[in-house]
């Protein structure tokens, strides 16, 4: 059964992976893997429990004569709950951040973005939009910014070639700053609910390799750019003070917003419950304040919405469901021993933290980096003192290299190619970009920013712990 299951994930992984070209929805084919592995591993539940849980499983029966039926109940009430508990914090943390996206956008609060971009100068516009995109990637999920910035430069440039080169470095400030902060992108979130890293070593240790990633390809993407852009003419249409809300009330929702989602960590560390409570609780701030400042609107005869991209919407909710199948055939991995198999070869053929950091910065070029750094999460426990017996062993601690290199790696090898992140695939269906263009034109310059970041992180950890 175990080769069942393993050729099983083999299979879904190779079609997630080549979803450009046989388009079937990598979403569908995790759930459909992730669901079938965990039907074929109850059907042999009792042999891996033996293996993986005969301590625990024996203290659950208390005595009793083992039975098929309570096998089943340990594997549906102590092995899979333990999994679900920890991917249902992660769709819940993401469906609260999508929903304060939405509130934000249906405010028309980013629409300074707009105004600041609606210049000719390629420099002006290049690096600004590179530091919005850098600004609220590091507090929302990267692919919501991703989004919303194509959004905004469909409006703002006329040239289709000026737009997909800006679009990449969208996609690039994107990936490295959701990288650098643990509520800036997925795998960054899956690393801090595991216990791996506390929020503030964290970011203290990936901030400047961060900031590195992301003006290096810029700056050769500023090379392949004329100096004056083709910026399109703005429209102005009125639609009455009922539908637009003054400066101060914009401001006073972004500071709640950001605010509040900044807060999340410190919610975390005070009550110690999980960070999508700190999630909805900002949520619901927001909420309250939407309701109030937009009293006017709501109580008109003719109230007037502003419709939220409905591509945002749909692109976000298969990030979710991609999420959840990904979890789900992981944790089916883990619990047949696949992962420790792994994890004892890599220590036994490999043995280096940074050599294993390249390894999976190269293949989130050419294989989705989300269910790449959540296997790769998923491969080490998160060792105590006692048991880091040696330097490398020290690797897999809490705040250990280990867990800094899989996120930095995995986020800015994945924009290697656009096929690598959530990110680079909504540029390929906005923008219509292709691998080869991408690989011509941004490649180079993306690797030489991953190296040198992951040469900072060494000089960053190597002379400030």
């Amino acid at each position: 059964m175990t080769i069942a299951i393993v050729s099983l994930m083999l299979i879904g992984y190779v079609l997630i992976c080549t979803e450009h070209v046989t388009h079937l929805n990598k979403a569908t084919v995790a759930m459909f893997c992730g669901v079938v592995g965990w039907v074929l591993y109850v059907c042999m539940g009792s042999s891996f429990i033996e293996v993986m849980h005969a301590e625990e499983f024996a203290d659950y029966l208390g005595g009793m004569e083992y039975t098929l039926e309570a096998s089943k109940q340990f594997i549906a009430t102590n092995v899979f709950l333990r999994h679900f508990g920890q991917m249902g914090s992660v769709v819940l943390y993401l469906l609260a951040t999508t929903a304060i996206v939405e509130v934000l956008i249906n405010n028309e609060c980013f629409n300074f973005i707009k105004t600041f971009l609606r210049n000719q100068d390629t420099n002006h516009v290049l690096w600004f939009t590179a530091l919005i995109t850098f600004a609220i990637s590091a507090n929302l999920d990267n692919l919501s910014t991703t989004v919303l910035m194509l959004m905004v430069m469909r409006r703002i440039l006329r040239s289709q070639r000026q737009r997909m080169y800006v679009g990449a470095a969208i996609v690039i400030a994107a990936n490295a700053a959701g990288m650098f902060t643990v509520i800036g992108d997925i795998s960054s979130l899956l690393i801090w609910t595991k216990g791996a890293v506390t929020p503030t070593n964290y970011t203290g240790s990936l901030a400047l390799s961060a900031v590195v990633a992301t003006v290096i390809p810029t700056f050769f993407i500023r090379r392949a750019l004329p100096d004056r852009l083709e910026i399109e003419r703005p429209t102005y249409s009125f639609r009455g003070r009922d539908s637009v809300l003054e400066i101060w009330q914009r401001a006073i929702l972004m500071v709640l917003a950001f605010g509040g989602i900044w807060f999340i960590p410190t919610f975390h560390r005070i009550t110690l419950l999980p960070p999508f409570l700190g999630a909805l609780c900002v949520l619901g701030v927001i909420w309250v304040a939407n309701e109030i400042i937009n009293i006017n609107r709501i109580k008109s005869e003719q109230p007037q919405t502003i419709s939220v991209g409905r591509s945002l919407q749909y692109e976000v909710l298969q990030v979710i469901m991609y999420t959840v199948g990904a979890c789900l055939c992981v944790d089916v991995l883990i619990e047949i021993g696949a992962m420790r198999a792994v994890s004892g070869w890599l220590d036994a053929n490999i043995h280096s933290t940074y050599i294993l950091s390249i390894v999976l910065g190269l293949l989130s070029a050419v294989m989705d980096n989300i269910v790449l750094v959540l296997s790769a999460v998923n491969i080490y426990p998160v060792l105590s003192q006692a048991e880091a017996l040696t330097p490398y062993l020290q690797n897999f601690m809490q705040n250990g290299q280990y867990w800094h290199l899989v996120a930095l790696s995995g986020n800015i090898g994945g924009c290697l190619l656009p096929i690598g992140s959530v990110a680079g695939l909504a540029l390929m269906k906005v923008e219509d970009v292709s691998i080869w263009w991408w690989f011509r034109r941004i490649t180079m310059g993306t690797m030489l920013g991953w190296l040198c970041a992951v040469g900072t992180y060494f000089l960053v950890d190597y002379f400030l712990r």
